[in-house]
């Protein structure tokens, strides 16, 4: 099992590959502070879960981005990349160590929840798959996410992407700027009928303890991330879509039980199969598969899935995410890889 050192060690590699070299700076910094048995070493020693799965690197992370984010520790706040473009992790770790020194009972409480980032930018491969599947499948869909967060992607049709030949810049909602390859679908209008999602831990995008959270996830100086956040609560909150609490495999088993309606349901979700235990992937599997082979010819059933390749029954030891489509028309069910993605959706590769 990983260790808590090797996570912070890894998590900074990570995020400096991921462009974020204020992240990567001070997990590194976290890091030797935890070896000289400082306040950080204090904080995590002892971590009863697995500190890789539990991210527990950028839980502290979250805990100084909150701090700077909302004044809690002014000095911090100061030098932050928001206040500070010219920032310097020299001046920014010793007013870091000491807040998580001085507010050690608020970092720790803090620590105890997830991260959740519910990164919007996955959402341009989300979309391919939907427009592909608007080419060979009737309307109206019926959107059903699972580990949806504060259920952002729900309102996926209503972004602004910078895909050229979808020329959607003009439209009020988030920006999203990932670089498509290859001939992805066209952009079509979709009858939508329903949306709905559940996350065991969902946060309400008109919450501003939520609203917090979700913003302290985000790499300090990914400002264009930052933006794209803000806005797409704010039109979460516009519209009133958010997730219901529940156990993902119980909620799609619920949600597919019976007829299915007039349409194609879609049951999809973005970097989360990855996570719950091995048999609850395998409840939400048979749930799924047992509503395919119930379809008829006006009533089908779509599952897109953007994940890691491994947890999807692909190459073992891959380390490519992809955009996977499975669908069902008449019980026939059909499967197609359609495209390599970038797991922070910076961009994709469509294979059609």
């Amino acid at each position: 099992m990983v260790t808590v050192f090797e996570e912070f060690q890894l998590q900074s590699r990570f995020c400096g590959e991921f462009g974020s070299p204020f992240t990567e700076q001070l997990l590194a910094c976290c890091a030797d502070d935890f070896v000289t048995r400082g306040i950080v070493a204090k904080l995590t020693d002892g971590w009863l879960g697995h500190p890789r799965a539990d991210a527990v690197s950028l839980r502290l992370a979250g805990a100084l981005h909150a701090a700077a984010l909302t004044g809690r520790d002014k000095r911090l706040a100061a030098e932050y990349p928001d206040s500070r473009p010219d920032w310097s992790m020299d001046r920014i770790w010793p007013i870091a160590r000491d807040f998580l020194a001085l507010e050690e009972a608020h970092v720790r409480d803090f620590m105890t929840s997830p991260p959740q980032t519910n990164e919007t930018a996955r959402a341009t491969a989300l979309a391919c798959g939907f427009l592909w599947l608007a080419e060979r499948s009737p309307q109206p869909f019926h959107m059903l996410e699972l580990g949806a967060s504060a259920g952002l992607n729900l309102n996926w049709d209503r972004f602004a992407y910078t895909h050229p030949p979808w020329a959607r810049s003009y439209v009020a909602g988030p920006l999203i700027p990932t670089r498509v390859e290859g001939p992805a679908p066209a952009w079509r209008d979709l009858a939508i009928a329903s949306r709905a999602a559940c996350d065991q831990n969902p946060l309400d995008p008109a919450n501003a303890y939520d609203r917090l959270r979700l913003r302290a996830y985000v790499w300090a100086d990914q400002t264009q991330r930052m933006e794209r956040l803000n806005a797409a609560l704010d039109l979460a909150r516009a519209t009133g879509v958010k997730p219901e609490k529940a156990d993902a495999a119980e909620w799609v088993l619920d949600k597919l039980g019976g007829e299915l309606p007039a349409g194609t349901s879609v049951v999809y979700h973005s970097v989360f199969y990855q996570y719950p235990p091995a048999a609850v992937r395998q409840a939400i599997r048979e749930a799924i598969e047992d509503a395919g082979a119930r379809t008829s010819d006006g009533r089908r059933l779509a599952w897109v899935r953007f994940e890691p390749e491994t947890v999807i029954g692909g190459e073992r030891g891959s380390a490519h995410y992809v955009l996977n489509v499975v669908s069902w028309k008449s019980g026939d069910r059909n499967e197609a890889t359609l495209a390599e993605v970038d797991p922070h959706g910076r961009s994709m590769a469509w294979r059609g």
